[in-house]
């Protein structure tokens, strides 16, 4: 069983994570979360972390490694999973990959790309943000991020400094690691693994199961959660974790109404679960960009029996 790596990916809500406990009690396996929200503490109920007798049962990584106040971007990534995956290895147990930030899983099995694909959120929301506030301030935060970029931009680049705020916040890498990166020249670092793929056929009953998972989110505490972050003076908008779904919807309604009562909270699960459902259609498109993952119909009755049989086979396991 040594050196087994298994990919397990799916949209949001389509049961990853209990497809991944199942295989880890059949065969000795730890889990690598794959998802850029789990990795902040204190942010448990609104991200759906894995409880923490799911965590005793079965070995987590890269769960609950960050202060919501701190960054970490997908070489970070790249560079934990490895050390991660080494040490499941030597224990002679198989490393299952969960999760559902694709950059993560597509920068760990190709390398990191020369310059990041940028999000059309992210172009819109700076585009929106160097209006509001001025390219003299976009230029400070830049700054703040990436100070061997802005050192050589002019306070009013607005063109420039946007498309550097741009591939830092859409991969947490600066622009000028990036360029550093690209003009050292080296081959991208390559692995394999296979990659299951949970993806309903019916999109109706995903989108059922994010919202009623948002639903009891809400009932184990979400709001209690939220405005615990609030409070604190070091947080805002601009950090990854607190614009992670849910989070961010939350965070923009308290900013103009100041509470999440009545009808902003109707809002807050109308846009929460709106923004869900927009991030799971993403994972999907990614998804079936794949032409060699092996899918897994997430609705089926027999999801968990076709689950076992093909991770069996990929792996080349033995029922215990």
């Amino acid at each position: 069983m040594t050196g087994k790596t298994l990919i397990l990916a799916g949209p949001t809500a389509a049961g990853k994570t209990a497809a991944a406990l199942a295989i880890a009690a059949q065969w000795p396996a730890e889990i690598v979360s794959v998802d850029s929200a789990l990795i902040y503490r204190g942010m448990d109920i609104g991200t759906a972390k894995p409880s923490m007798a799911e965590r005793a049962a079965v070995p987590h990584h890269l769960i609950d490694i960050l202060d919501p106040a701190e960054r970490y971007n997908v070489a970070d990534f790249v560079r934990d999973a490895d050390t991660a995956i080494a040490e499941i290895h030597a224990r002679g147990r198989v490393a299952i990959l969960a999760g559902g930030t694709m950059l993560y899983i597509k920068a760990w099995l190709e390398g990191l790309d020369d310059m990041p694909a940028i999000d059309a959120e992210v172009r819109l929301r700076l585009t929106q943000q160097g209006i509001a506030q001025g390219w003299p301030a976009m230029h400070a935060r830049l700054t703040q991020v990436d100070a061997i970029t802005a050192a050589r931009l002019a306070p009013n680049d607005s063109q420039r400094i946007q498309r550097a705020l741009e591939v830092f916040e859409s991969s947490g890498i600066p622009l000028s690691q990036w360029q550093t990166q690209s003009s050292a020249g080296g081959a991208k670092a390559r692995r394999t693994a296979p990659l299951i793929s949970l993806e309903p056929t019916d999109r109706a009953w995903l989108h059922s199961r994010i919202n009623q998972r948002f639903e009891t989110m809400l009932d184990e505490g979400f709001e209690a959660e939220l405005i615990k972050l609030r409070a604190r003076s070091d947080l805002n908008l601009d950090l990854p974790s607190i614009r992670c779904v849910g989070y961010r919807q939350a965070w923009e309604l308290l900013d103009v109404h100041g509470s999440l009562s009545g009808d902003t909270r109707r809002l807050w699960i109308e846009r929460g679960s709106a923004a869900t459902r927009q991030l799971a259609k993403r994972q999907l498109t990614w998804l079936r960009g794949m032409p060699n993952r092996h899918t897994i119909a997430a609705d089926a009755p027999n999801a968990v029996t076709d689950l076992m049989r093909v991770t069996e086979h990929l792996l080349g396991l033995q029922t215990p």
